[in-house]
């Protein structure tokens, strides 16, 4: 939505897009406000949205076409990762290293979740996942830990989060069932405070957050501005 994303190109470019737009209705060309240029800045700038679940304990925190969150955070560094990085701190997210990490995935999903979990891997994570995404990374020559989803019987995954083994989740559904049945993981992830993601490419931006070793460099904003003006 525009109300948000623009405020955070300009915070993130140092231009002020509300007021060129103003000035273009107003028949100002971008020639004339001198905007009418490419900016490619020399640093990564990334938008993360907060959202109030846990203040809300036992609620779902799946997100919907609803407007859910409160406010949203910035992350900027020279990579993308430690831009990501600083945005999901900023987030209140916590960044686990280590520990052991849940996977369980979409059919479709299934095939890429290799490169994920070789990578969580490498990062010194111990793999567990359900019977059907356990079959694909034991394939794939990973060493897995197979745990039952919560309709299959106990001891399962949720037990495991309830007992804090699990510090991690790589979790992508689809169909109201699979929704409905990876509910109970979402809500005690929340309320344990275990980092969640819902998407392949959530979990690979993780990973290159958790590569990261040095975030304690801050830059000012009107210094990285300062790079790209004209």
């Amino acid at each position: 939505r525009a109300s948000r994303t623009v405020p955070f190109v300009s915070k993130a470019t140092g231009r002020p897009l509300a007021k060129i737009a103003a000035r273009c209705m107003a028949g100002k060309t971008l020639a004339e406000q001198n905007a009418g240029r490419e900016i490619i800045p020399g640093y990564y700038s990334v938008k993360e949205a907060v959202f109030p679940f846990n203040k809300f304990p036992g609620v779902d925190p799946l997100l919907g076409p609803e407007m859910k969150s409160t406010g949203e955070v910035m992350g900027v560094g020279r990579s993308f990762g430690e831009a990501y990085a600083k945005s999901q701190i900023a987030a209140g997210v916590t960044l686990p290293h280590g520990g052991k990490v849940f996977l369980s995935v979409r059919d479709t999903d299934k095939p890429g979740s290799v490169d994920v979990a070789r990578q969580l891997l490498d990062l010194g994570f111990e793999l567990v996942a359900t019977h059907g995404t356990a079959r694909v990374l034991i394939a794939a020559g990973l060493p897995v830990q197979v745990v039952n989803k919560v309709t299959e019987g106990r001891p399962h995954v949720v037990d495991m989060i309830k007992n804090d083994e699990i510090s991690l989740i790589v979790n992508t559904t689809e169909g109201s069932q699979a929704i409905a049945d990876s509910a109970a993981i979402r809500s005690n992830a929340l309320q344990h405070k275990v980092t969640y993601t819902t998407t392949l490419a959530g979990g690979l931006a993780l990973c290159t957050a958790l590569r990261e070793t040095d975030l304690n460099e801050v830059n000012r904003l009107q210094d990285l501005h300062q790079e790209i003006s004209p």
